[in-house]
């Protein structure tokens, strides 16, 4: 005797060997034993043979034409055997009855399986709707072919143009051009972005990784809605003559400076900081545009502001005219240029001047001020603001040595990035230089007594504080945001508050309200200030500035690193020195890239090495290098780090490692003023929080 029976959802056949009770012993055509219960016996037949009856049962399958089975079996519940006497017009053979159940099993839209061998005709709407299924399902799969096809000759499928980012960076993974996308890439071993640039569904690597920012943090675009200049309320005249210090490329000119000899010989120094708080109001639709995107994003040839260009221009200190200021006076003895006192006044300060770096930075220097040599504007209030930064920078590196820290080194090196006409020209900068040096310091000075000034009159605001965590050394002097006072060990004061850079940061621009309410609220500012002590929307802010922060460095990180593989192929570099930070991971000398050597041989910090570029990509962020040869042995002073910065060093350089496309060449660093447009900080500067360009 021979059993068709039904076994883990499959039709098998197999002649019987034994029988014990409910049970069956089997053997299939393959010579495979098998147990099968009675229940799961569909036929008992002697003939044909289990091989010939599985082989006749599919042709029969086959040939039955499923409407016809369909509108024979009723809508009543059937077992097969009864719906094949019907459909032959006979009992059914063994063959028979095999090959209309293999036939009712393999068109689930026509018939429901009800139990062993019974199944129920599916509704005649439910078939029809089925049907269009399929034959929807079929179009798409020709429509998908078709995709494929031009996306594997190098054209661009015409409905897929408006879809391209999102088919990159947010897609449908449902949708028929997604599919069509992923087969494409499988079929040419490659991968959608690579696919995208070949079609021209993306301009080039740059539109790339811009695309994909911008549709992360501005998926509306980055343009602005229309606004109104708000109206500011008449000012006192500031009786000074002010300037600014900044980069060629810098719009958004948050600070200036001004310099008075009063009649009894004691100098009045003024930081003048541009006042957008004065026309945009907590809650208005400004504050509005300024908190959705916290910050100005900065990319080498570009940025995108926090505030509209007409707002800008309305608030920036612009030579030649009288700007809504907030300023902060320091009186100073010029015998030992100690404060004597500071007041803090809003007013229309006049500048006099735009000073620029670019044109500046060859003049003004140390040399030249010893010897009151060269000539620029304002050389006598620039060599007076010298004298006082100096004292101004011994008292917070003795404050910094307080608190356990060396002080901080100046022999680093910063870089500008310049792109114009996609030709991009990365120049170095020693930091350290005199005009960087004075308005860092003067910055510094200001942050810190505005930030005094807002914990004495009880007025809540967003501070940075370093040192005093809990953990080890890199968690405790981590750079945190606050809502209260708390010193700031790296920079060497007992509080700091960003409040210079309103136009460029919205903290600034929510400390300047703060500020404003101190001076002209006295004693009732908790009362008048726009944010109250634990205002919950105060942390938010926090939150949502770190976030947004952290973003915007990531990616302005990813495109300096981008146009620094563009000046390898610019300048034609193949052989480039390097030294080495740490490890396996070097920097080159001429621009602020960073590259890992996995194996390379154990060499000091500092090591200059020359370096064989082989290969990069524009697309993934990476570089391959071999080392040619160790040309010089480190200074003392490379190899002379303490162990807190070993361990911040180490922690930005893994970082970057382990994802080759985040490059650590210019973090978020808590650099007063923020990384110029188009500047870069070198990795381990980020311990020493200062110095930076002016912007």
């Amino acid at each position: 005797m021979n059993l068709f029976f039904e076994e883990s959802g499959d039709f098998k056949a197999g002649v019987v060997l034994s029988q014990q009770g409910e049970a069956y012993q089997v053997e299939l055509p393959s010579g495979k034993r098998s147990k099968v219960k009675s229940k799961d016996v569909l036929l008992q037949f002697t003939t044909p043979t289990p091989q010939q009856l599985l082989e006749e049962a599919q042709q029969i399958a086959q040939g039955i034409e499923l409407d016809f089975l369909w509108e024979v079996a009723g809508q009543e519940e059937f077992g097969f055997a009864e719906l094949g006497a019907e459909y032959f017009g006979h009992a059914p053979l063994p063959t028979e009855a095999a090959g209309l159940l293999l036939s009712l099993h393999t068109a689930p839209i026509y018939f429901y399986k009800k139990g062993k061998g019974r199944y129920k005709a599916a509704p005649e709407a439910s078939l029809k709707a089925a049907q269009a299924g399929i034959e929807k399902k079929k179009q798409q799969a020709l429509i998908q072919a078709e995709y494929v096809a031009q996306l594997k000759a190098g054209q661009l499928p015409e409905v897929m143009k408006p879809l391209a980012l999102q088919l990159l960076f947010k897609p449908d993974k449902n949708s028929i051009e997604y599919k069509a996308l992923e087969a494409a890439c499988n079929e040419l071993q490659t991968s959608p972005q690579r696919l995208m640039l070949t079609v021209g569904g993306i301009a080039s690597p740059q539109q790339l990784h811009l695309s994909r920012f911008l549709l992360e943090f501005f998926p509306k675009g980055s343009g602005f809605p229309k606004i109104v200049i708000p109206a500011v309320a008449d000012l006192p005249l500031a009786p000074v003559q002010a300037f600014s210090i900044d980069d060629v490329t810098t719009t958004e000119i948050d600070d200036a400076l001004s310099v008075q000899t009063l009649a009894d010989g004691k100098v009045r120094v003024g930081i003048h900081i541009a006042a957008p708080g004065l026309g945009i109001k907590r809650g208005d639709a400004l504050d509005a545009i300024a908190r959705q995107r916290m910050s100005t994003v900065y990319m080498p040839g570009d940025k995108i502001t926090m505030l509209p260009d007409e707002l800008v221009e309305a608030f920036t200190l612009a030579e030649g005219k009288n700007c809504p200021a907030l300023s902060l006076y320091a009186t100073l003895d010029p015998a030992d240029w100690g404060v004597i006192s500071t007041e803090t006044k809003a007013e229309l300060v006049p500048i006099s001047a735009n000073l620029r770096h670019n044109t500046l930075d060859d003049l003004v220097t140390e040399e030249n001020l010893a010897n009151d040599g060269g000539e620029y504007p304002h050389k006598a209030d620039i060599a007076l603001l010298w004298k006082w930064i100096q004292v101004l920078e011994q008292g917070r590196m003795a404050k910094r040595e307080s608190f356990g820290l060396r002080p901080e080194q100046n022999n680093r090196v910063d870089f500008n990035f310049y792109v114009e006409d996609d030709v991009v020209t990365i120049a170095r900068r020693k930091r350290g230089a005199p005009l960087d040096k004075i308005v860092a310091e003067l910055m510094i000075f200001a942050n810190s007594t505005w930030g005094k000034l807002m914990a004495d009159h009880g007025v809540p605001g967003i501070y940075r504080a370093q040192g005093g965590g809990s953990g080890g050394w890199a968690a405790k002097m981590q750079v945190r945001m606050v809502t209260h006072a708390a010193p700031h060990q790296g920079l060497g004061v007992d509080q700091y508050a960003w409040s210079t850079s309103p136009l460029r940061r919205y903290p600034d621009l929510v400390n300047q309200w703060q500020i404003l309410a101190c001076v002209e609220g006295g004693v009732a500012a908790p009362l008048v200030a726009p944010f109250k002590p634990r205002d919950a929307d105060l942390f938010a802010i926090v939150s949502g500035f770190d976030a947004a922060y952290s973003g915007y460095g990531d990616f302005q990180s990813n495109m300096e690193r981008y146009w620094c593989l563009r000046w390898l192929g610019q300048e034609q570099a193949r052989q480039v020195e390097a030294a080495v930070l740490k490890d396996e991971i070097l920097r080159l000398a001429e621009i602020p890239l960073i590259i890992k050597l996995p194996g390379m041989q154990q060499l000091a910090r500092g090591t200059q090495v020359k370096l064989d570029i082989l290969r990069w990509d524009e697309i993934d962020l990476t570089v391959e290098a071999r080392l040619l040869e160790v040309c010089a042995a480190p200074s003392a002073d490379a190899q002379q780090l303490e162990p807190q910065e070993e361990d911040e060093i180490s922690e930005e350089l893994d970082a970057a490692m382990d994802m080759p496309h985040e490059a650590v060449e210019a973090p978020p660093a808590d650099l007063e003023g923020g990384p110029a447009d188009g500047q870069v900080i070198e990795p381990d500067s980020v311990i020493q929080e200062i110095k930076p360009l002016t912007e």
